[in-house]
């Protein structure tokens, strides 16, 4: 498959505040409901009939929702699972995806795998390689804790180069076999300028979104996502000049060859999708009329 552009402001919320999933979808682009790291041990049970009752009076919005479950080693998988069936959701993110045994029970269900302990890094294109995979996000603070670590950044909030490597390589396994690719979060809050700088370099580099674990990051990665526009007007001109003749050729005193149409193509893709969810009107009604989730096809 090749992945669509999609909204680039993911935003977690936990699967036990539905009070707060409301109010996340109407800052996001795409709501994480996670049943994961953000719901405590006692209140797991409570984290899925939360999820539950969103479906069953209709607030949850399909189009717009990725729920996070447990990785498969985690006494809590079994459960998410059961959830999973009995609710017909069909788009997950899978915590600590390590392999592709992993996904098993997951077969029919379009899965984001999160990869983020060095085993699941170790088996990132296994994972990716799975038909039931449509995504992969990564992520540094577990990854360097499995690795014996404490930190994956520099004093001044930079990755060390193990977590940069990770990056790349979970970035170019997912570009690889046409999937999304999802930038980890950014634990600062108040760094506003360290995280409109990692999501400036992942629109560089190719990756489609970038997640975010407070409301106020949101409209940080939306910004930065968006083309400016002096990139639009240029790659709008670029592609109608060349409209006639899209071979090797200068424009604007710079060679153009295929490399350089595809940039161009990405960033007028990029401002399609620019707009934060609220404002269009596509992302809404996104129940089928039976109640059942819209394919992940349909909804990123």
């Amino acid at each position: 498959m090749t992945s669509q552009p999609t909204r680039p402001g993911w935003l977690f919320c936990p699967a036990d505040r539905p009070d707060r999933y409301t109010k996340a979808l109407a800052v996001a682009d795409v709501v994480i409901l996670d049943l994961e790291d953000a719901v405590s041990p006692t209140n797991k049970s409570a984290a899925r009939s939360a999820v539950t009752d969103l479906i069953r009076t209709r607030t949850y919005e399909a189009a717009r929702t990725v729920v996070r479950i447990h990785g498969a080693g985690d006494p809590q998988h079994q459960s998410d699972l059961d959830l999973v069936a009995k609710c017909g959701l069909e788009t997950v993110m899978l915590a600590k995806a390590e392999g592709p045994q992993d996904l098993s029970s997951l077969q029919n269900v379009s899965v984001i795998a999160l990869i983020e302990t060095p085993l699941g890094l170790e088996r990132c294109s296994e994972i990716a390689d799975a038909p039931c995979v449509t995504g992969l996000m990564w992520g540094a603070d577990d990854l360097v804790a499995g690795l014996g670590g404490h930190s994956a950044r520099f004093d001044d909030g930079s990755f060390r180069d193990i977590a940069r490597f990770a990056r790349a390589r979970v970035l170019t396994a997912a570009k690889a076999r046409g999937l999304l690719a999802l930038d980890g979060v950014h634990m600062d809050i108040g760094d506003t300028a360290g995280l409109q700088a990692e999501c400036e370099d992942a629109v560089a580099v190719g990756f489609d979104a970038t997640a975010a674990i407070h409301p106020s990051q949101v409209p940080v990665i939306q910004r930065a996502y968006a083309p400016s526009s002096d990139q639009l007007d240029w790659a709008r001109a670029l592609l109608e000049a060349t409209a006639d003749n899209p071979g090797v050729t200068t424009f604007r005193g710079r060679m153009v060859d295929g490399p350089v149409y595809a940039q161009a193509r990405r960033i007028v893709d990029r401002a399609a999708v620019a707009m934060p969810a609220d404002d269009s009107a596509t992302t809404h009604n996104s129940h089928n009329a039976d109640g059942s989730t819209i394919r992940a096809s349909e909804r990123v």
